[in-house]
């Protein structure tokens, strides 16, 4: 690989290695038309091959034993496309070229994709480096395609760069901490390779990442599932770190919920917009992350203790998030029809949350059918605001039940101009607005209102989205929201993000050629050419924990 050029970097042989670097809304339901959208029995309910779709790799019981590896491709003839006929989106082959471009490589391996190819962008600032949660569809992408190599390097370089010792002003982080993102820097002349990892300190806000080591936990599953290879998650260092990043997360303390506590910034809304205490994203990320580590751990004297530990954890995670997270139209009610001050293990209200608090949008916003887990539950407080990303991964992991799964999508259905628009997908709705805008957010100005997170439209949640309607049974849904971007993506240069209430403008900040609204696009592609690809990244409803909670009406309606 000496000389050539990628990314405008030259690719040389390292003479250090990382190991040797460890020393250093809103009119209401009735009055608009619903989509017409096909309704299927959801995944959990019948095997792939009754799917009326495109599959190529037989008939499988269940899309959680599933893996086919694929043969390499080129840019232009992807290994899935050559493979299945399949007659792609113009756009398809230009995407498989930018996603190329971000390669980054270390003593001549690929070991990530950079966060954006903006050559037209005057501040680099930290675009340039590979995020762990930024890679994960470009990983999703290639793993797809037939090229698993590079998310095998991936978890491998990031795993070594959890080893390091971490200090944020002089305070050292736990020791299971995964970086937020790295960065490759070339010497030419010396011909070394060095590798930089940001775990917060260089962060704006200083906020380590929560959500890296549980995205690295879910990818290990994904690589595994995808093709076939059991030896990398059974490595004595992959089970040692799948260790060390729960045992951060299973430590008992003063808290008394089963969530995670947690500080605004920490996960893909990196900047203050009140979503400290216990937000929907990282639980269903914690609980993801907890059964993807059950099936990979070893039962080994090492292994045993996390196991139950973990076991435990589940039972109460999902209790807790199925039970007090959870809003339908019943329960909205059940909520304005609160009593306060409520003592002892009787208390119905028992996060004594003030009616009055509810706010007014949510009235309109909530259809007779449907439902969602709402942003946040702490005691007197509880965020009503719709988080995409929080519930897709409620359904991919079966933290929500078949019964709120289906709920998410009728939601998605019923107030589809709110949630995708005329670009998907709604990051968080609805914005902050006015003198909360200032309070809550510190007057910042990328988080002004309909942008950025403030209910800014981002195109990666594409993926996150199909994953979830393939697994529901409702692929229409997806493919409705993929022609809407195919519409526009290319022509805005695959923007990060795109702003207004309809997501109609291209993000005031946003840069172009963002490499995981590329990789978003074609992670949601293949998944609707090929559903079985669902296997890797979704989990199936685990019998052990079928809750006992009563139906609300709107499951019933």
């Amino acid at each position: 690989m000496d000389g050539t050029q990628v990314m405008g970097l030259r690719n040389v042989n390292s003479i250090c290695s990382l190991s040797e670097m460890d020393d250093h809304d809103l009119s209401r339901l009735l009055d608009k038309p619903r989509l017409n959208i096909e309704r299927q029995r959801s995944f959990d309910e019948r095997s792939l091959s009754e799917l009326p779709m495109i599959l190529t790799r037989g008939s499988y019981d269940n899309y959680e034993g599933m893996h086919s590896p694929c043969g390499r491709s080129g840019i232009d003839t992807p290994a899935s496309w050559d493979r299945n006929s399949f007659d792609p989106h113009p756009i398809v082959a230009e995407a498989w070229e930018a996603l190329r471009r971000t390669l980054v490589y270390f003593r001549g391996q690929p070991v990530g994709t950079i966060a954006a190819y903006d050559h037209a962008s005057e501040e680099v600032l930290n675009y340039d480096q590979v995020f762990v949660r930024d890679f994960v569809p470009s990983a999703l992408a290639f793993l797809m395609n037939g090229e698993p190599e590079i998310v095998k390097n991936f978890l491998l370089k990031t795993l070594q760069l959890q080893g390091w010792e971490k200090k944020v002003d002089r305070f050292k982080l736990g020791e299971g901490a995964m970086p937020a993102s790295f960065k490759v820097l070339h010497d030419p002349v010396r011909k070394l390779d060095t590798i930089i990892a940001d775990f917060g300190e260089s962060a704006i806000g200083r906020v380590a990442p929560v959500d890296s080591g549980f995205w690295w936990i879910i990818l290990l599953r994904a690589y595994t599932k995808s093709t076939g290879d059991l030896s990398l998650a059974e490595r004595p260092e992959c089970q040692k770190g799948m260790r060390l990043i729960l045992t951060l997360c299973l430590a008992e303390g003063f808290d008394t919920f089963p969530t995670l506590l947690c500080a605004d910034g920490c996960s893909m809304i990196d900047r203050r917009m009140d979503v400290y205490g216990y937000p929907i994203e990282i639980q269903a990320l914690f609980y993801m992350a907890l059964r993807c580590a059950l099936s990979m751990l070893k039962q080994d004297a090492e292994g045993k203790d996390c196991i139950e530990r973990i076991e435990k954890r589940l039972h109460a995670l999902s209790y807790h998030m199925r039970s007090y997270f959870w809003l339908d139209f019943q329960q909205l009610n059940d909520i304005y029809r609160y009593k306060t001050e409520e003592y002892s293990h009787t208390a119905v209200n028992k996060f004594n949350v003030i009616p009055d608090s509810i706010p007014d949008w949510i009235f309109d916003f909530m259809p007779t059918r449907g439902g969602y887990f709402i942003g946040n539950v702490s005691p007197a407080r509880m965020d009503f605001r719709w988080f995409c990303l929080g519930n897709c991964i409620a359904i991919l992991s079966s933290l929500a039940t078949p019964e709120q799964s289906v709920a998410i999508m009728d939601l998605i259905e019923a107030r589809w101009d709110e949630l995708v628009g005329e670009m998907p997908l709604k990051i968080a709705y609805p914005a902050i607005e006015k003198h909360e805008w200032r309070i809550v957010t510190g007057c910042d100005p990328k988080n002004t209102r309909w942008s950025y997170h403030n209910g800014g439209s981002w195109p990666v949640l594409l993926w996150l989205l199909t994953a979830a309607c393939i697994k529901t049974g409702r692929p229409q849904i997806a493919r409705q929201a993929i022609d809407l971007a195919e519409t526009r993506l290319l022509k805005d240069g695959w923007p990060e993000y795109y702003d207004g209430k309809l997501g109609r403008f291209i993000g005031k900040q946003a840069r172009k050629y963002q490499t995981w609204s590329i990789a978003g696009y074609l992670v949601a592609k293949m998944m609707l050419e090929d559903p079985s690809h669902l296997g890797m990244i979704a989990l199936e409803e685990d019998k052990q924990r079928k809750p006992m909670i009563k139906r609300s009406s709107s499951w019933n309606c």
